[in-house]
């Protein structure tokens, strides 16, 4: 089983705090420099996972990958997990801007894929998916 971890980067931590726990193969796209072949390799790699990844935190910097989540969610709820987190380093999200990723997580849920509270309850659904 594999899982493409997607979702914010901007040096966000998320991914090897993830990698560390999981016990399944993962694809990671962050920190590649973006040419034709890597966007290739990436939507190869995404394709082919058991699960899309979705994880925002505060410091996310743009939306792109919330349109993907929710366009994910409605064209793969069988494969698709949303979590986001409150707080990394000193940055955390506002109540509006929560209030919004609940509302997100709402219509993720709604379209039949998973919105799981944070990264130990990733962890805990992929190993169950996995047989781990």
């Amino acid at each position: 089983m594999k899982v493409f971890l997607d979702g914010t980067e901007n040096g966000s931590a998320w991914r090897q705090d993830l990698i560390s726990q999981l016990k399944i193969e993962y694809f990671d796209p962050s920190g590649k420099e973006r040419s034709r072949r890597t966007i290739r390799e990436e939507e190869t790699q995404k394709a082919e996972a058991d699960y899309c990844l979705y994880v925002i935190t505060p410091l996310m910097d743009d939306f792109e990958n919330i349109s993907e989540l929710v366009d994910d969610s409605n064209k793969f709820p069988d494969r698709t997990i949303f979590c986001y987190l409150d707080r990394e380093g000193d940055k955390e999200f506002n109540k509006h801007q929560i209030k919004s990723l609940k509302a997100v997580g709402k219509m993720v849920e709604g379209n039949g894929a998973k919105w799981l509270p944070d990264l130990a309850a990733v962890v805990q659904y992929l190993h169950e998916a996995a047989g781990k």
